[in-house]
């Protein structure tokens, strides 16, 4: 627990940081209202602007965290994470398709195109694991299913009826969390908690399947279930991070590369800190991207990307030269 609760330490101080800094900066008389005066200016600022968004921002992080570490522990695979296996990919097509059909300006349409697409894609892979034992053949069929989603994807921007509209999903699918609500906190808050329930339950399960597929299956331990409460762990993180705040990579990749040593590579007891990580990278990046000096804010998928794969690259480099060593 330690690892988690100074990554959680650290998390706080961010959130705070985040919810002080922002475009514009109040001054201490303003603090004094937002802070005593509900209704006022300041208080509105800070509490149904800035507070929500760091929240959110949170929250998603946390679930691309999970979805992460349980993705790598149940394909034993350092390179697996949502994206993977085509859960953000058609979580993201579901949202394009609901915004090109004009629905946006129903509230929570969008958000739950996104849902509902990330729980197909997961019910695609619970099938596909009650037939495909190996982690490799899971992954190749992840793999298919991201390519096609990705082929709708690009078959709705050519269809798209106005500009508006394509702008509307090329802005989704760059992913941020600006203008979020504490309505889109509950979007991603409820899936996650269904996710990490989930995932405790998988996780003896994932810590098994590191000694091997044949001694996890001589185990006594419902192995198949687990697998499935795995997958559907990640639908849910995965699908309610992208209802929240569109598509945002690198995230479930790096998190739980970042703790993994911290825990000595336990698979189930990474899926807390990983969780926390991700939160903290995400939260670290959305003050980011509000503090760069540009005519139009960065978007949070561009920052996560930019920064996320130069360390990834860095993390990846120096695993191989302890496998070498």
């Amino acid at each position: 627990m330690k690892p988690a609760i100074w990554i959680g330490g650290l998390l706080a101080v961010a959130s705070v940081v985040s919810i002080v800094v922002g475009e514009v900066d109040l001054t201490a008389a303003q603090w004094r209202e937002a802070l005593g005066a509900p209704g006022s200016s300041p208080w509105l600022v800070v509490w149904e602007v800035r507070a929500p968004r760091t929240v959110c921002a949170a929250l998603v992080g946390g679930a691309l965290g999970l979805a992460g570490a349980v993705m790598q522990g149940l394909l034993r695979n350092p390179l697996a994470d949502p994206g993977v296996l085509g859960v953000s990919a058609v979580s993201a097509t579901a949202a394009a398709f609901a915004i090109v059909l004009g629905l946006a300006l129903i509230p929570g349409v969008v958000e739950g195109a996104a849902l509902v697409g990330a729980l197909g894609a997961g019910a695609a892979l619970i099938a596909a694991a009650s037939r495909l034992r190996s982690p490799e053949a899971l992954i190749l069929f992840g793999v298919a299913l991201s390519s096609f989603a990705g082929a709708l994807t690009a078959l709705i921007f050519n269809l798209s009826p106005t500009p508006i509209a394509t702008q509307e999903v090329m802005n989704w699918l760059l992913g941020g969390v600006q203008n979020r609500s504490w309505w889109d906190v509950v979007w991603v808050g409820a899936p996650l908690a269904g996710a990490a329930l989930l995932a405790a339950r998988a996780a003896p399960g994932l810590r098994m399947l590191t000694l091997g597929e044949e001694t996890a299956q001589t185990s006594g331990l419902p192995m198949r279930r687990l697998r499935l409460a795995a997958l559907a762990a990640t639908a849910l993180a995965a699908g309610g991070a992208t209802a929240a705040a569109g598509v945002i990579g690198f995230v479930g990749l790096a998190a739980p590369h970042l703790v993994r040593t911290l825990v000595r590579g336990d698979p189930g007891r990474v899926l807390l800190p990983s969780a926390l990580a991700g939160a903290l990278i995400l939260t670290l990046a959305d003050i980011l991207a509000r503090r760069v000096p540009t005519e139009q804010e960065l978007r949070l998928g561009v920052i996560t990307a930019l920064i996320g794969a130069p360390l990834f690259a860095l993390i990846a480099w120096r695993a191989a030269r302890e496998w070498r060593l």
